[in-house]
């Protein structure tokens, strides 16, 4: 072994390296190749017990189902580098000067790229992970609030994540001066905040939900003639589940702006809606049709004290009663069952008394003129304030 470490041809050089030095790059190379995945779990399972004691051991697997990934990407880059580093060829970013050869200062500049980027992966995993956790705790507890503001606060951390990334790549990569950057949006800043009017509206919106609370996740609302259970707040939108399963995305500006409606704050819901029946009803008949309804929506299970059955009006083809109650229940299924099962009873009681449901009629009556009586020439018809000749 001593011999063919010593062998001439290991001390024989190409393009200014040696080819032991070549295979002890590659050597590098390949055992990151072989051993990526298990170091990867390995720092994962070492990452994860550091902060065991801020979230429970059962969230393991989802930790490295994140994690890994990221990591596998990252500690390649690593062991690239020190491969490299046994090669005479690669140089400092402070070595790097204005007259250099364009490949080296490229590979140079896109291997930092790379490294940037694998890190803010591993960073936006790792507030994944960080969320998901804090989302399990909220599970347990009755904070509608803290479901709310976990999904936001994990997205406004992952903003932030890319924005000081980018930074980051700005200034060391590219030697961009960050902070006279900063300064001079101060500049343009007006003319940015026109550009994206919209977006921080609905940004100072979302803030507004946050504290004002004027509906939760999972709370049925109606904003316009929309109804639908809210999904999710995010920084730009709301996401409803409408009644038909459709995704509506709303702009969080309008959901401050229009009149919003939290159907789920209700402690009951109402029915409201006119019996007609014919005019051949007696006012007997009204009047014990009227309380027959009213006695039986008082003593409904379901119903509260505040029921109001009248005879109310005489349409053009109908006497109206209106009926009025109030179902303590939430759940639209539960609601229709037991309106549903008032309607029958409704229909029961009107049968009993023998009256009938007035239908949308119109009675025309035909006069004969007597005999010999001159007729009357026909009228013209009018329109728009002309005769039609």
């Amino acid at each position: 072994m001593q011999e063919l470490l010593n062998s001439e041809w290991l001390r024989h050089e190409f393009l200014g390296n040696t080819v032991a030095e070549y295979l002890t790059s590659a050597a590098i190379l390949l055992f990151g190749l072989l051993f990526n995945t298990l170091l990867s779990r390995m720092l994962s399972g070492l990452v994860y017990k550091l902060g065991s004691r801020f979230w429970p051991e059962a969230a393991l697997p989802e930790f490295r189902r994140l994690l890994v990934q990221p990591l596998e990407v990252l500690l390649f880059l690593v062991f690239l580098y020190f491969a490299f580093q046994v090669l005479d060829y690669p140089v400092q970013p402070r070595d790097l000067k204005a007259g250099d050869p364009f490949l080296k200062t490229f590979l140079l500049r896109t291997y930092q790229v790379f490294i940037i980027v694998a890190l803010t992966w591993v960073l936006l995993r790792f507030a994944d992970f960080v969320g998901l956790v804090f989302q399990h705790r909220t599970e347990r507890s009755a904070s509608k609030l803290n479901e709310q503001l976990v999904p936001f606060f994990k997205d406004f951390t992952k903003v932030l994540i890319v924005i000081f990334s980018f930074m980051a790549m700005l200034g060391s990569v590219f030697g961009v001066n960050v902070t006279g950057l900063v300064a001079g949006l101060g500049v343009g800043g007006l003319a940015v905040a026109f550009a994206a009017k919209e977006s921080i509206e609905n940004l100072l919106a979302s803030f507004t939900i946050f504290l004002d609370k004027p509906f939760m996740a999972g709370d049925l609302v109606q904003v316009g003639e929309m109804i639908g259970t809210v999904e999710k707040v995010g920084f730009r939108s709301t996401r409803i589940r409408t009644l038909e399963k459709s995704f509506v995305t709303v702009p969080n500006k309008l959901m401050i702006d229009k009149p919003l409606d939290n159907l789920t704050l209700r402690t009951f819901r109402r029915a409201k809606f006119d019996v007609r029946l014919t005019y051949q009803t007696t006012s007997q008949q009204l009047r014990d049709i009227t309380r027959d309804i009213q006695a039986y929506i008082d003593q409904h299970p379901r119903t509260n004290d505040d029921g109001r059955v009248r005879f109310l009006g005489l349409s053009p083809d109908a006497k109206d009663v209106m009926v009025l109650y109030f179902v303590d229940t939430m759940d639209w299924f539960d609601f229709i069952d037991i309106k549903e099962e008032i309607n029958y009873r409704i229909v029961e009681i009107v049968e009993n008394y023998g009256a009938e449901f007035a239908l949308p009629t119109q009675r025309l009556y035909l006069q004969q003129a007597p005999k010999g009586a001159p007729t009357q020439p026909a009228e013209r018809p009018y329109v728009g304030g002309t005769d039609l000749e």
